[in-house]
C-alpha cells in the first residue's frame, strides 16, 4: 500500500466492467474502503437454472474491517439488486442511499425477512466525511428518481463516479446539476468514472418530454382499451401516463408485482400524488373499454410478466380483446429481442393493435447518456484520467476512443476489467497488481453453490437428457441380482425405443460382470467404468451423450 513513503488511493470494480450489470465499484485509502453500489446481472438463457449473477465478495470478505459503508447512486437492480446477498456476506456497517433507492432497498430486505436498520438518506446537500475520504453528491437525469453521481475527494486526488446519466434539457423530472459538475472540473478532478451503456449509440438521447408528448397522442386517438407495457423503476414515465389517462377520463390499473411495488413506493415518496385514478381490476372490469388504460410489466417479452401472460391467454384477469391497443413504451434489452418479438406476434394472431418505439413513433427515451452527452460530461468535469465503467467491451473501447476525441490523453485512459487495480498517487494513476473476481451464480436460496461443471451438467442434460441404471448387487459376492433397470428424462421416447432400452441393459448386464472379474473392484470403479462404457456405447448407436447416472444398490443375499 506504500509508494514514496506515501499511501496510494485503490480504484477496483467487483463487477460492471464488460457487462451491463452487477454493478459494484470501490475505492480504498489506507484502512478506508467504500463500496460503490450492489447490483445484478440477469442471466443470459445459457445459464440454466439461475436466477442472478452476483460480484464475487471474497475481496470484501478479507477486507471488512476497513468498510466504511456502501454508497448507492440509484434504485435500478443493476445497482441495488445484490445489496441481500451481500450483506448475508459481509458486514456493511452503514448504507447510504438516495431516498427511492433507500425504499426499495428496505422493501427488498423486508421480503427476506432480512432485519438491518443502518440506512442513511442522502441527498444533493449531504456530505460524508471519513478520516481520508470525503463524500459528496452531484444530481443527475435518470429513469428513476434520486439518481446521483458520487464524489469521492482522497488525499491523491478527486474521484467522479457518475452513476447512471442522461443529459435532458426538458426533462419531466429534475434538472441535471451542471453546475456543480462544472464546478468539480474546474477544481481539478482526476479520474471520471463515467457510464458506457448508450457509447456506441450517435448524436443525444431523445428527452423524455417528447415521449410524453408522443404519449398523449395516441392516448387522445384511441378509442378503446389501452395497455401500456414500459420497465416499472421508470417512475416518471408511469406518473406521466396515469396523469395522461386521467385528462383523457380513463382509470388505470396495475399489473406485475414490480409495477404494483414501484408505484407503490413512488406514492410514499410523493412522486406521483393524485391516485383517484388508479382502481383494481375487478372495478375495470364495469367499466366501458374505452375508459381503462392497463399499465403493467412485460416490454421485454419476460414469459411470466404480466403482458406475455395477457398475451398467451393464460391471465387470470385481462381476456383480449380486439379493440385494445397496446403500446410498447421501451426498447428491446440487448438478448430480449426475440422475446418482444414472439410477444408482439401473439398480439397480431389476435387482432390487436400495437405501437412500438421507432424513429417515427418516439414513444421511449433511454435513461442513458448516447455520444453527444458522454462527450458532455468529459467536457464539463475536464478528467485527467478516464476509467469507462458500466458496460460490455466494445461500449468501454467506444467510451475511451469518445474520451481522447475530448483531449484525454490515451495513456490517460485505462479499460479495465474486474478485479483490475488503478493505484492512484499524488494525482497520477497507472495500473497496480489484480486479484481474482468471478462471477457467482444464485439459484433459489443458495448462493455461489452451482460452479461452470453444474452448468456444463444442466446444458448437457437439456440437449441430451439424463439415463439412471438402477443395479442391485451384493457387493461381497459380487452378483448382480435381477435385470438392470433403466429410467430416462429427456434423452428419448421410452415406448418407441424398446430395443435401444434392451441393448443399453445388455450392455450395462456386461460392463458389470466384466467388472466383478477385475480384483480391484469396488463401487467406486463400477460407476465410474458403467458411466464410461455406456456413455461411448450411446454416443455410437445414437450420436447423444446424456448424463449417465448409476444407482447401485448393495443388497446382502442370504448364505
Amino acid at each position: 500500500m506504500k509508494l514514496n513513503n506515501k499511501i496510494d488511493t485503490k480504484v477496483f470494480a467487483l463487477g460492471g466492467l464488460g457487462e451491463v450489470g452487477k454493478n459494484m465499484y470501490c475505492v480504498m485509502h489506507g484502512n478506508e474502503l467504500i463500496i460503490i453500489d450492489s447490483g445484478v446481472l440477469f442471466p443470459e438463457s445459457d445459464l440454466l437454472g439461475i436466477d442472478y449473477v452476483i460480484p464475487d465478495y471474497t475481496f470484501l470478505k478479507e477486507n471488512e474491517n476497513k468498510i466504511k459503508g456502501l454508497i448507492i447512486t440509484h434504485g435500478h437492480e443493476d445497482h441495488i439488486g445484490s445489496v441481500p446477498f451481500l450483506l448475508q456476506t459481509v458486514n456493511i456497517p452503514v448504507i447510504y442511499a438516495p431516498n427511492q433507492a433507500a425504499k426499495l432497498i428496505k422493501k427488498k430486505l423486508e421480503e427476506r425477512n432480512m432485519g438491518y436498520d443502518n440506512i442513511v438518506i442522502f441527498d444533493e446537500k449531504s456530505k460524508f466525511k471519513f478520516k481520508n475520504i470525503e463524500v459528496e453528491f452531484i444530481l443527475t437525469t435518470h429513469s428513476i428518481p434520486d439518481s446521483f453521481a458520487i464524489v469521492i475527494r482522497t488525499p491523491n486526488g478527486t474521484i467522479l463516479e457518475t452513476g447512471d446519466f442522461k443529459f435532458d434539457l426538458t426533462p419531466i423530472g429534475p434538472m441535471a446539476d451542471i453546475q456543480k459538475m462544472a464546478k468539480i472540473g474546474s477544481e481539478g478532478l482526476t479520474l471520471l468514472m463515467s457510464e458506457s451503456t448508450n457509447a456506441e449509440k450517435e448524436g443525444l438521447s431523445i428527452s423524455e418530454s417528447k415521449v410524453d408528448a408522443r404519449l398523449s397522442d395516441l392516448f387522445r386517438r384511441q378509442t378503446g382499451r389501452i395497455i401500456v407495457a414500459t420497465f416499472a423503476s421508470n417512475v416518471y414515465r408511469l406518473k406521466h401516463i396515469i396523469e395522461t389517462a386521467k385528462r383523457n377520463h380513463r382509470k388505470v390499473v396495475l399489473f406485475g408485482r414490480s409495477m404494483e411495488t414501484q408505484v407503490e413506493i413512488a406514492i410514499q415518496s410523493g412522486y406521483i400524488e393524485d391516485t383517484s385514478t388508479i382502481i383494481t381490476p375487478e372495478e375495470a372490469n364495469k367499466l366501458k373499454p374505452e375508459e381503462v388504460c392497463l399499465l403493467c410489466t412485460g416490454s421485454q417479452g419476460e414469459p411470466l410478466a404480466a403482458l406475455s401472460r395477457i398475451a398467451n391467454g393464460t391471465h387470470k384477469q385481462i381476456k383480449l380483446l380486439p379493440s385494445d391497443t397496446v403500446i410498447f413504451s421501451s426498447s428491446p434489452i440487448p438478448g430480449n429481442a426475440e422475446a418482444v418479438a414472439n410477444t408482439l406476434n401473439l398480439l397480431a394472431l389476435k387482432g390487436v393493435k400495437t405501437y412500438t418505439n421507432t424513429t417515427l413513433n418516439d414513444i421511449h427515451s433511454s435513461g442513458h447518456g448516447n455520444q453527444e452527452e458522454l462527450k458532455w460530461m468529459i467536457r464539463l468535469t475536464k478528467p485527467k484520467y478516464l476509467m469507462p465503467i458500466h458496460g460490455e467491451y466494445r461500449m468501454l473501447k467506444e467510451h475511451t476512443d469518445l474520451a481522447i476525441s475530448c483531449g484525454v490523453k490515451k495513456e490517460n485512459t485505462f479499460i479495465m476489467q474486474n478485479g483490475e487495480v488503478l493505484s492512484m498517487l499524488d494525482g497520477k494513476i497507472k495500473r497496480d497488481k489484480s486479484f481474482p473476481c468471478y462471477d457467482i451464480y444464485v439459484d433459489g436460496n443458495r448462493i455461489g453453490d452451482v460452479g461452470q461443471v453444474v452448468i456444463k451438467d444442466r446444458k448437457i442434460m437439456s440437449r441430451d437428457g439424463i439415463l439412471v441404471l438402477v443395479c442391485n448387487i451384493d457387493m461381497k459376492k459380487k452378483l448382480l441380482l435381477g435385470k438392470v433397470q433403466i429410467a430416462t428424462r429427456g434423452f428419448i421416447l421410452v415406448n418407441e425405443n424398446e430395443a435401444l432400452l434392451k441393448s443399453i441393459e445388455n450392455k450395462a448386464t456386461e460392463v458389470i460382470i466384466k467388472t466383478f472379474k477385475d480384483k480391484k473392484f469396488n463401487y467406486n470403479e463400477l460407476k465410474s467404468v458403467l458411466v464410461t462404457e455406456i456413455n461411448e456405447f450411446i454416443l455410437e448407436k445414437t450420436g447423444r451423450k446424456p448424463i449417465i447416472l448409476p444407482v447401485i444398490m448393495d443388497i446382502k443375499t442370504n448364505e
